[in-house]
């Protein structure tokens, strides 16, 4: 939480003119490519993790299918998890999150940049209509990242908490790859006390 603090501080007069441009590319997809906006999420991860110490590797990329969509499946750690896994995965890829979670300030904007899908967990009917969307796009070739434990614990130290029911729903309905993928100390980054440098390693 510290080092969360920490980034926001330190990046807080780039507020001024990445949040506008954020929102302007994420307003207009027709003016800007799915890959230019990608590239716009990762630039704002990569000014993160400039100024707040922290490393990011990632193993077995080479084990990702060349071709069509796939899901990929991390444990969840903390609010570093799809920034760190966005930022190393060069063809553009999408985000499902909780919608409770999705509308504050710079979290908006990164999901309306990669055109993420905000799930209502409270919300059935909200929830299927979701569930049928992403279907549709991974069938057409889009990836997303979806955490199957539905949360995380401050501090988790790499625990790995139970699946929540459906959370696979997706990949079975349209038989797309399964990516099952492993995140090690993305905790340390945003969700502990730990301010110091800091390597995070996901694997596929």
């Amino acid at each position: 939480m510290l080092r969360f603090i920490y980034v926001i501080l330190l990046n807080l007069f780039r507020a001024p003119y990445m949040i506008p441009k954020m929102r302007r590319e994420a307003d207009h997809p027709e003016k800007y490519s799915a890959e230019e906006r990608y590239e716009l999420a990762r630039h704002c991860i990569r000014l993160m993790k400039v100024t707040g110490g922290i490393h990011t590797k990632a193993y077995g990329q080479e084990n990702l299918p060349k071709e069509g969509g796939y899901m990929m499946y991390p444990n969840h750690q903390g609010k570093y998890d799809a920034l760190g896994i966005v930022y190393t995965h060069r063809k553009p890829c999408s985000i499902v999150m909780d919608k409770a979670k999705s509308n504050t300030i710079l979290v908006k904007e990164f999901i309306d940049l990669l055109e993420g899908k905000r799930l209502d967990k409270k919300d059935v009917r909200q929830a299927l209509t979701i569930i049928n969307e992403v279907s549709e796009d991974v069938k057409n070739g889009k990836c997303y990242i979806l955490f199957p434990e539905g949360g995380y614990d401050f501090n988790n130290r790499n625990h790995v908490c139970d699946f929540k029911a459906g959370s696979f729903k997706i990949a079975l309905k349209t038989k797309a790859p399964i990516i099952p993928v492993a995140l090690i100390d993305s905790y340390r980054v945003f969700n502990s006390f730990w301010l110091g440098p800091v390597q995070h390693r996901y694997i596929t």
